[in-house]
């Protein structure tokens, strides 16, 4: 028996054990027990295995005043049809132990202690509402202190979105932020004013939103924000909220598929990653065999999606005919887009396409088109700092400082000869490609993006006629 003990597993069991993440189960309940450390760890684990659901979203979204935090946590709950956890929702929505005791200290004008922000978590997250829905954690946790307090109960987000934008862009937001006292969503006199007449009556300006307010804040939020990046850059995305909101929407859900498979070392990924890393195209039957895995998700079953820059070209579009990937959602298929080769993304359509009850019946394709001098005025000027990330552009969003504008850098692949022979290759294929998408739409891609927005939207919105038999 002890020899029998001693043999590992056999090569079926741990394929089993593998693909049902029975491993992961293993360890959550180890890591529950060592921390609850109960006295009967058998009925414990009972109960744990009942109320657990690993499928339930738990997602911290973290940023300065300002950058949106309050919409992307909306929008994420409507998405997921998660529980919204913030501070105005613990002390103003939520009847919890220590809730009075919380109040108490607002109402002082006294910093509530991060012990107390982290009982009023554990408990409200412990509801079963959370548990069984998931949960969108607003603005926490706020700090290094915070960040383990959470961590000692248990709570371990699956994502962290952090969104950053420029100070003074964010002071300048501030300014404008009113809030539905009714729903509690965001609006801002100049860049998201509501249209209907009964919301913009009831709007209201928040409180503490003077320069010097979030000036501190934000002094505050820089001197915490490089302890909280440590312990969550594993699950970390960071996302820059200095651009319309549907964009930043759009990127917090997204991903770049080919990308995600070499970070999650799948078969697939160990196959992509030496294209990756040679900066070759990756081979048309790998990128497909990683599309039919991506848009058989749940979230593209079920909402939709949209495959930017792919197919590349009337071959890969008949691929992807024969697979049964038909575009009846979106492609945009744009003319020196900049992608490098690899590039391509799939993107869940939010909202199940609630907005636009037309799309997914037929096809839609759109090419969008731009000049020569306008590719390359874009492309060849972006520039990068390597120290925060932000992208900046010499022409359009130039450096805001001089200290700022001696760092930065530009990517190899927005050299103007590497934008040539992309461009070449685009121009090679895109006449054959457009052949094959014959009811596409084109898209004057020189132009405001809110004008591109409502163009593509009248056209999702007005059905294609159909085709008579």
């Amino acid at each position: 028996m002890a020899e029998d003990a001693a043999r590992p597993w056999p090569p079926p069991a741990g394929a089993y054990a593998e693909e049902r993440g029975l491993f992961q189960l293993l360890q959550n309940m180890l890591e529950e027990l060592l921390i609850h450390k109960p006295d009967d760890p058998i009925e414990f684990m009972i109960n744990h295995l009942k109320q657990n659901n690993d499928d339930a979203p738990r997602i911290c979204v973290l940023g300065p005043p300002a950058s949106g935090k309050t919409t992307v946590a909306m929008w994420l709950c409507k998405h997921f049809n998660a529980i919204r956890v913030s501070q105005e929702t613990l002390l103003f929505k939520e009847v919890l132990m220590q809730t009075e005791e919380a109040k108490a200290y607002k109402e002082r004008n006294q910093k509530i202690p991060n012990a107390l922000w982290a009982n009023l978590i554990q408990e409200r997250l412990s509801n079963v509402d959370c548990i069984k829905q998931g949960w969108i954690l607003e603005g926490f946790p706020e700090n290094q202190e915070q960040a383990w307090l959470l961590q000692s109960s248990g709570i371990f987000p699956r994502h962290v979105v952090m969104l950053y934008a420029p100070d003074t862009v964010l002071i300048e937001r501030s300014g404008g932020k009113r809030l539905d006292p009714l729903t509690q969503e965001v609006f801002h006199t100049t860049f998201d004013w509501p249209s209907d007449p009964q919301v913009q009556q009831r709007l209201v300006k928040p409180e503490d939103l003077s320069e010097q307010e979030v000036s501190r804040k934000l002094l505050e939020y820089h001197r915490n924000f490089p302890e909280i990046f440590h312990i969550y850059q594993k699950v970390l995305k960071s996302i820059n909220a200095d651009q319309p909101s549907v964009d930043v929407l759009s990127q917090v859900c997204c991903g770049q598929l080919l990308k995600e498979a070499v970070a999650d070392n799948t078969k697939l990924g160990e196959l992509v990653k030496p294209y990756i890393d040679s900066g070759c195209p990756v081979p048309d039957n790998l990128v497909l065999k990683l599309l039919t895995e991506r848009l058989s998700a749940l979230d593209c079953l079920s909402n939709g999606w949209v495959l930017s820059g792919f197919p590349r070209d009337a071959e890969q579009g008949e691929q992807l005919q024969k697979a049964q990937i038909n575009p009846n959602s979106f492609c945009f298929l744009s003319e020196g887009r900049g992608a490098a080769p690899g590039e391509e993304e799939i993107e869940p359509w939010p909202d199940k396409c609630s907005r636009w009850p037309n799309c997914g019946r037929e096809k839609r394709v759109f090419f969008f088109n731009l000049p020569y001098e306008a590719i390359m005025e874009r492309l060849s000027q972006r520039r990068t700092d390597p120290v925060t990330g932000e992208r900046y552009h010499t022409t359009f969003r130039p450096a805001p400082t001089p200290e700022i504008q001696a760092r930065l850098r530009q990517n190899p692949k927005d050299e103007e000869e590497n934008i040539e022979k992309r461009l070449d290759i685009y121009y090679s294929n895109v006449k054959a490609l457009q052949d094959f998408y014959q009811d596409a739409f084109y898209v004057n891609a020189d132009q405001d993006p809110y004008v591109i927005f409502e163009f593509i939207e009248s056209c999702i919105i007005k059905p294609l006629p159909c085709k008579k038999h």
